[in-house]
C-alpha cells in the first residue's frame, strides 16, 4: 500500500506541474483530472447558410434518444438526476463553450448507463443563453452530418448520440472527423459545442494504434478523440447512491423504486432504463425466445442495421436450437416467441420489438437515389440496446452457425448489410460465405461491394474479372473507382492505360492528379510532374503543395519552398510548413526550422510543439525542450508525455519516467508506456518491464498485453498468458493471441497452437492467424471448407 501511495503521490505532483502550463478549451482526461486548452485555427471558414437545429428548449429529450424511465398515461417522464464525476467534466466543457471557446466531449460507457441523459443535463445552461441544438439524422446520420457540418453556426450544440454512426462510418467517418476538426479549430465558426456518446468497444476500435504494416482507417477519428473522452461508469459509487437516496426521500418515486432493485450492485441507470429486466427476459426465456435473440444479436454485432426482417430471424434461428428443443417445437413457435418478445419491460422497451423505419425526407428538388435498396418483405424488428451490448460481450468469441449465413443470403436485401456481413465472414475466414454475400451485394450495384469484390479477384490473380467489375462502378459515376482502376492497370504494368484513367479522373478528384504526377516522375518527366503538382496546388490539394515544397527545397530554392508552404498554411493546412521546417532541420538550419515551427504553433498547429522540443534537444537546451513538450501536453498532444518520458529515462530518473508513462496512459496514450516497457526489457530489466505491463493491464489498457503475454509465456506461465491473450482479443486486439499461437508452435505444441488459432478465427481475428492451413476457408462449424469456385 505504501508503494502504491508513493506512486500516486508522484503522479499527482507531475500532473499538477503539467496542468499548471495549460489554458482552457480542450479536454485531456488524466485520471480524475482534466486539462483544457483552446485550439485556434486559421481563417477561411464556410459561411453558414442558415441556422441549423432549433433552440435547446424546443427539444423533447426523448427525441434526442434519452431513454424514458417510465410511462404515465401518454407522458414519458424522466427521474431526478444524480450528478457524477463525468458530469463535472461535461460541465467544464459547457462553461468553456459559454465563454466563447469551442469544444468537443464524447461520453464513453456501456448501454443504458446514462450517457445521453448526461449530455442533455449538461447543455441546459446553454438553453438559457439561447443556444441551438442540431441533431444530424436525416436521411442517415452520416449523410446529414457530412452535408451540413460546414454550415453549423456559432452558439450551436452538435448532438452526435451514438457517435459510431458518424465517426465509424466505413466511407465517411474520416471525412466527418476532419469536418469536426475544422469546425472546432476556426475561431470565426465558434463558439460551438460537439457532444457525443460511444460504447467502449467503439472507442477502443477508433483509438487503437494501427499495426506498423497495416492500414490506419481511423487516423483522423483517433486524433479528434484524443483527450476528448470521459468514461461513464456502469455503477453508481457511494456518493452517487447517497445523492440518489436524497432524491428518493424528496418524493422521486422512480428513483426510489430503482434503488430497491439496484442498490446492491449500483447499476441504477440501467435499472431505470429497464436493462436488468431485459436481461432476465433473455436468460429465462423459452428456447425459441433465446434463439431469436441470439440470432438478432449476432446480426447486430456483425454489422447488420437496426431493422431486422422477421423472415431472416426465423430462418437464422434454426441452428441456435439444440436437437431436443428443435424436435419439440410447435408449428406456431415463431409467432408465440415474437409475441413474448414484443411485450415491453415495465411499459418501456421490448426485448425484440416490431419497428418501422422512418421515411426518408429530402428537400424539394433533391433527386431520389438512382437505385434505392430493395425493401425487405414482411415485418421488421429492433433488438433492445442493452441486450445488443450484452450479446456483443457474451457472444464475442462465437461464429454464427450455418443457418445464420444461409438466411442472410436468402433474406437480407440492403447492400450495406450484406457487405458488412461479408467483411465479418472474412474476418472469421469463412471465405465462401464472404464471397457469396459480397456477390449478392454487388448484384444490387453497391459500389463498395463491387470494388471489394474487384480487389479480391485481383488478389486471386483474375485481373480481367477484377477490371470488369471496376468498370461497372466507373460507369455509375464513382470517380474513386476510376482511380482504383488506374491502380490496377499500373499493377499489371500498363502504365499508359493507368495514365489515361488518371487523366479521366483528374477533372473531379485531386488524388488522380497526384497519381498522374507520380507516373510522370517515375518516367523521368520532371517538368510534366511539376506542372501537374502546380495544377493540384491550384485546386487546393495540400499534398501537391507539400510535394512542391519538397521539390523547391531539394533544388535549393528555399524562398520558393516557403512560398508554397505559406500557401498551404493560409488554407489552414500546416503539413507543408512543417515539412519545410523538417527539411531545414535536416540541412542543419535549426534556427530556420524553429522559426517555421513557431509560425505553425502561432497559427494554431500545436503539434509543431513536439518538433520544436526535438530541435531544442538537439541544440543542447533540455529546459527549452521540456517547456515545449509540456506546452504540447497542455494543447492535448499526448505524445508530449512520450518525449518527456524519454528525457527522464535518459537522464536516469526512472521513477519520473514511470510517472509520466502512467500519466500518458491516463490520457489515453498507452504507446508511451509500451515504449518504456520495451526499453526496460532491452536493458535487461524484465522485472520492471513486467510490472509496468501488469499495472496497465489491470486498468484495462489492453494494448500492452502482447508484451505481457510474451513475458508470461517465456516465464512458463501458460495459463496466465492465455487468459491475458483472450483479454486483449475480447477488446478487439487479436495480436497477443496470434503471438501466443506462434510461440506455442515454435515450442513444438502444434495441436494447441492450431486450436488457439481456430478459436481466434471464430472471434474475428483471422487477419492475425496464419490461415494457409485452411486454403479454402472454414465452414461455420469450424471445419475446413472443401474446394469451391
Amino acid at each position: 500500500m505504501g508503494v502504491e501511495n508513493g506512486v500516486a503521490g508522484r503522479v499527482d505532483r507531475v500532473r499538477n506541474e503539467l496542468a499548471g502550463s495549460t489554458v482552457h478549451g480542450h479536454v485531456v482526461q488524466a485520471g480524475d483530472a482534466h486539462i483544457t486548452v483552446n485550439l485556434p485555427g486559421p481563417p477561411g471558414a464556410a459561411v453558414p447558410r442558415g441556422p441549423l437545429g432549433r433552440p435547446i428548449g424546443g427539444w423533447d429529450p426523448h427525441d434526442l434518444e434519452v431513454h424514458p424511465a417510465d410511462v404515465a398515461g401518454t407522458a414519458r417522464v424522466l427521474p431526478g438526476y444524480v450528478r457524477r464525476r463525468h458530469d463535472e467534466v461535461a460541465a467544464e466543457v459547457v462553461r468553456d463553450a459559454a465563454a466563447g471557446r469551442s469544444g468537443l466531449l464524447v461520453l464513453v460507457g456501456s448501454s443504458s448507463t446514462g450517457k445521453t441523459r448526461a449530455c442533455w443535463e449538461a447543455v441546459q445552461p446553454l438553453a438559457a443563453e439561447g443556444w441551438r441544438l442540431w441533431h444530424p439524422f436525416d436521411p442517415t446520420r452520416a449523410e446529414a452530418a457530412l452535408a451540413d457540418l460546414e454550415h453549423v453556426g456559432p452558439r450551436t450544440v452538435v448532438w452526435l448520440n451514438e457517435a459510431q454512426h458518424y465517426l465509424g462510418h466505413p466511407r465517411e467517418g474520416e471525412r466527418i472527423a476532419a469536418a469536426l476538426h475544422t469546425l472546432l479549430t476556426r475561431p470565426e465558426r465558434g463558439p460551438v459545442l460537439v457532444l457525443g456518446t460511444l460504447w467502449p468497444e467503439y472507442e477502443a476500435r477508433y483509438t487503437a494504434l494501427p499495426r506498423a504494416s497495416g492500414p490506419d482507417p481511423h487516423s483522423r477519428v483517433r486524433e479528434l478523440l484524443a483527450g476528448r473522452t470521459v468514461t461513464v461508469p456502469d455503477a453508481f459509487d457511494e456518493r452517487a447512491l447517497r445523492d440518489a437516496d436524497a432524491l428518493a426521500a424528496s418524493g422521486d418515486r422512480l428513483m426510489a423504486d430503482a434503488l430497491v432493485r439496484a442498490r446492491s450492485h449500483g447499476r441504477v441507470a440501467q435499472d431505470l432504463a429497464g436493462a436488468l429486466e431485459l436481461l432476465r427476459r433473455y436468460e429465462r426465456g423459452t428456447p425459441a425466445v433465446r434463439a431469436l435473440l441470439e440470432a438478432a444479436t449476432d446480426a447486430r454485432r456483425l454489422g447488420v442495421g437496426l431493422h431486422l426482417p422477421q423472415a431472416f430471424l426465423v430462418d437464422a434461428a434454426a441452428d441456435y436450437f439444440g436437437d431436443r428443443d428443435w424436435d419439440r417445437l410447435a408449428d406456431d413457435w415463431a409467432e408465440a416467441a415474437f409475441a413474448d418478445l414484443g411485450r415491453p419491460v415495465h411499459g418501456k422497451e421490448a426485448p425484440l420489438g416490431r419497428t418501422s423505419p422512418r421515411p426518408v425526407r429530402r428537400p424539394p428538388g433533391t433527386p431520389a437515389p438512382a437505385a434505392p435498396p430493395t425493401a425487405a418483405a414482411g415485418p421488421l424488428f429492433r433488438l433492445a440496446d442493452y441486450l445488443e451490448q450484452h450479446g456483443r460481450t457474451a457472444r464475442r468469441r462465437l461464429c454464427p452457425p450455418a443457418s445464420f449465413w444461409q438466411s442472410a443470403l436468402a433474406h437480407l436485401t440492403d447492400p450495406g448489410d450484406l457487405d458488412a456481413l461479408a467483411s465479418a465472414a472474412e474476418r472469421r475466414h469463412r471465405l465462401q460465405w464472404a464471397h457469396h454475400l459480397r456477390l449478392r451485394a454487388a448484384d444490387s450495384g453497391d459500389p463498395d461491394a463491387l470494388m471489394e469484390l474487384a480487389r479480391s479477384l485481383e488478389e486471386a490473380g483474375d485481373a480481367a474479372a477484377a477490371e470488369a467489375l471496376a468498370w461497372r462502378v466507373v460507369e455509375a459515376g464513382d470517380v474513386h473507382a476510376v482511380i482504383e482502376l488506374g491502380h490496377m492497370r499500373d499493377e499489371i504494368g500498363d502504365r499508359k492505360g493507368a495514365a489515361a484513367l488518371y487523366r479521366q479522373a483528374a477533372a473531379g478528384h485531386p488524388v488522380a492528379v497526384t497519381d498522374l504526377a507520380w507516373l510522370r516522375e517515375e518516367d523521368g518527366d520532371q517538368e510534366g510532374a511539376e506542372a501537374l503538382y502546380l495544377r493540384g496546388a491550384a485546386e487546393g490539394d495540400d499534398y501537391c503543395l507539400i510535394q512542391l515544397t519538397r521539390r523547391r527545397a531539394a533544388a535549393g530554392d528555399l524562398v520558393g519552398a516557403e512560398e508554397f508552404a505559406r500557401r498551404s498554411a493560409a488554407d489552414g493546412e500546416f503539413d507543408a510548413l512543417i515539412e519545410l521546417a523538417e527539411l531545414l532541420e535536416e540541412s542543419g538550419d535549426l534556427a530556420g526550422a524553429e522559426a517555421l515551427h513557431r509560425r505553425a504553433v502561432g497559427a494554431g498547429h500545436s503539434y509543431a510543439l513536439l518538433h520544436l522540443g526535438e530541435i531544442r534537444e538537439k541544440a543542447g537546451d533540455p529546459e527549452g525542450a521540456e517547456a515545449c513538450y509540456r506546452e504540447a501536453v497542455g494543447a492535448g498532444h499526448t505524445f508530449g508525455f512520450t518525449a518527456l518520458m524519454r528525457m527522464r529515462e535518459g537522464s536516469g530518473d526512472r521513477e519520473g519516467a514511470e510517472d509520466l508513462a502512467r500519466l500518458a496512459a491516463d490520457a489515453g496514450n498507452v504507446y508511451t508506456l509500451t515504449e518504456l516497457v520495451r526499453s526496460r526489457e532491452e536493458a535487461g530489466d524484465r522485472t520492471s518491464a513486467e510490472a509496468l505491463c501488469v499495472w496497465a493491464a489491470a486498468r484495462g489498457d489492453n494494448q500492452v498485453l502482447s508484451d505481457l503475454v510474451r513475458m508470461r509465456e517465456e516465464a512458463g506461465d501458460r495459463a496466465t498468458a492465455e487468459a491475458l491473450a483472450w483479454q486483449a482479443a475480447d477488446a478487439g486486439l487479436f495480436s497477443a493471441a496470434g503471438t501466443l499461437a506462434y510461440l506455442w508452435e515454435r515450442a513444438g505444441d502444434r495441436a494447441a497452437a492450431e486450436a488457439l488459432r481456430r478459436r481466434l478465427t471464430d472471434a474475428g481475428g483471422a487477419a492475425y492467424v496464419a490461415t494457409t492451413t485452411w486454403p479454402h476457408g472454414l465452414d461455420p462449424d469450424g471445419s475446413p471448407s472443401a474446394p469451391w469456385r
